[in-house]
């Protein structure tokens, strides 16, 4: 791709992708890491929410999450998830579709280990997306796992990662007149290489 140069040169679009963070990471008035994530349910119903993305993998991208949630139970029913990562302050946008795996091991207990006491408690207290009687009961619950779990409590066995292994990555940037640049990579598996294409805006 002769005209494939700037913020979009490079063959690794990992390599891409965490240098458009990087850059955000300068500019974004908050979470950078911010994105919008894709899944769908047993009957095929789409749902999306934000999330941090914590982590660029060499060949994956990260992020953390109760198992018992409705989208960790979507992703894994479903073996597929997609995300959009846009940045007004640089007016990119990143799009991500692919397999996902748990991320449950070391890295996972690193990440938890890496968080404020409240939050890893906080996971430990959280029924995530259950139906919840009362803020004072969710407190009630984060004063019982504190005295059972104490200063540094252990990764609960139901929350980790999850790794978006994709197929499909896109970049978008902004450009004059609606007339935007738009470099896709795609591979029909995780095995293939990538396939670099410039879109149509």
């Amino acid at each position: 791709m002769s005209d494939r140069t700037g913020i979009f040169a490079g063959d690794d679009p990992f390599k891409i992708a965490q240098n458009w963070l990087t850059e955000a990471e300068a500019s974004e008035v908050n979470d950078p890491n911010a994105i919008a994530l894709s899944t769908v349910d047993a009957d095929g119903l789409p749902n999306a929410r934000m999330v941090l993305l914590k982590e660029i993998a060499p060949d994956a991208f990260v992020f953390y999450t109760n198992y018992g949630s409705a989208k960790a139970q979507e992703v894994e029913q479903a073996g597929k998830a997609a995300f959009v990562m846009h940045w007004k302050s640089l007016r990119r946008q990143l799009r991500v579709r692919g397999v996902v795996t748990r991320e449950d091991g070391l890295k996972a207990d690193q990440y938890y280990a890496s968080r404020s006491l409240k939050s890893r408690l906080g996971a430990w207290a959280s029924h995530q997306s259950r139906p919840l009687s009362s803020r004072t009961h969710l407190m009630a619950e984060v004063a019982k796992v504190t005295a059972q779990h104490g200063p540094n409590p252990k990764r609960p066995p139901f929350w980790g990662g999850f790794r978006i292994e994709p197929l499909e990555i896109e970049f978008w940037a902004d450009g004059a007149f609606r007339l935007h640049d738009r470099f896709v990579w795609r591979r029909k598996s995780l095995s293939e290489g990538w396939a670099i294409q410039r879109l149509n805006p």
